[in-house]
């Protein structure tokens, strides 16, 4: 059976909105027209997707996946807009950008500035977010270009190699360790660590590399971002694996140093992901070309690694 699209659009929109009432104020309908209709959609799968409740609705596990099945056919369905529109001679003045945190926050500004330069008018919009999550921002056609720090495993998507990335360990420079480097990887068994949360793609990376020589970390303390997390260090309240671009800053100042782990070398490939079969915008395009000169061909640029992002 065809889904009916009205409904399904509907049935989005509860999900989005966060109940039956704010969606049928943010569509201008009323509320018994949205319950109709969703009603009618479950009726048509022969499945329950909401849970109704007295002043919300929860998504069932059918209702889970056609929710996340939906947000991909609009995000086709915004994608297609914009295409036509620039077939009829429309600029969009709006470029959406969707990058890893370590990207975001230390690569991609000086790209963003040469695009600024050569295009002002075209205005721009950064969602920073963990590789998981830019991924989904991509399918739902949220985002023009994408950029990403962890691994990606979808048939979907095409994935670029773009540059590589050094994580490197680091510590308060009043540290013991400091005076003994280079250190054993077994000396940091015993060492707090700053983490991100557990999905944080530095984590994980990390702790594989330590468990190859037999190393797990310890105690740790988990502080919110990169940012938080150098200012700890510095302040001396452990050690942390952070990439050796987001350190920079807080390194040449000598507010925190890089430890010299014997045989620890931890480099990851970070990676543009693009839409197999959705073409780009015209902006996307020049913004692309930017990443493109930015990574591993660049002056000084790095070698590609495998996809395990462990040199």
């Amino acid at each position: 059976m065809a889904l009916n699209l009205h409904h399904l659009r509907l049935f989005a929109a509860v999900v989005d909105q966060g109940g039956f009432t704010k969606a049928a104020a943010a569509l201008e309908l009323s509320q018994p027209a949205i319950s109709k209709s969703l009603t009618e959609l479950e009726r048509q799968l022969n499945l329950k997707l909401l849970e109704r409740g007295t002043r919300s609705a929860t998504l069932t596990p059918a209702g889970l996946v056609l929710y996340g099945r939906a947000r991909e056919l609009f995000g086709v369905e915004r994608a297609a807009e914009r295409e036509l529109r620039e077939l009829r001679g429309l600029k969009r003045g709006l470029l959406r950008i969707g990058a890893s945190a370590t990207i975001a926050n230390y690569m991609l500004p000086a790209i963003l500035g040469r695009f600024h330069r050569r295009h002002p008018r075209v205005h721009m919009r950064v969602s920073s977010a963990n590789s998981r999550a830019v991924v989904q921002l991509l399918l739902e056609a949220q985002v023009d270009v994408a950029l990403v720090e962890g691994p990606v495993a979808d048939a979907r998507i095409e994935v670029r190699p773009w540059r590589d990335d050094a994580l490197i360990v680091v510590a308060p420079p009043d540290h013991p360790l400091v005076e003994e480097q280079p250190v054993e990887p077994t000396a940091l068994a015993g060492q707090t660590f700053l983490v991100r949360k557990r999905e944080s793609g530095v984590r994980t990376i990390a702790t594989r590399a330590l468990a190859r020589h037999g190393v797990r970390l310890g105690d740790t303390i988990r502080v919110g971002g990169t940012t938080a997390i150098k200012q700890a260090v510095a302040a001396g309240l452990g050690l942390a694996f952070v990439s050796r671009a987001a350190a920079a800053d807080q390194l040449a100042l000598g507010r925190i140093v890089a430890l010299e782990v014997h045989g620890l070398e931890i480099r990851r490939t970070l990676a543009e992901l693009r839409m197999r079969g959705r073409p780009a915008s015209g902006p996307a395009l020049e913004l692309q070309q930017l990443i493109a000169e930015a990574g591993f061909d660049a002056p000084g640029g790095a070698t590609p690694h495998d996809a395990s992002g462990i040199a």
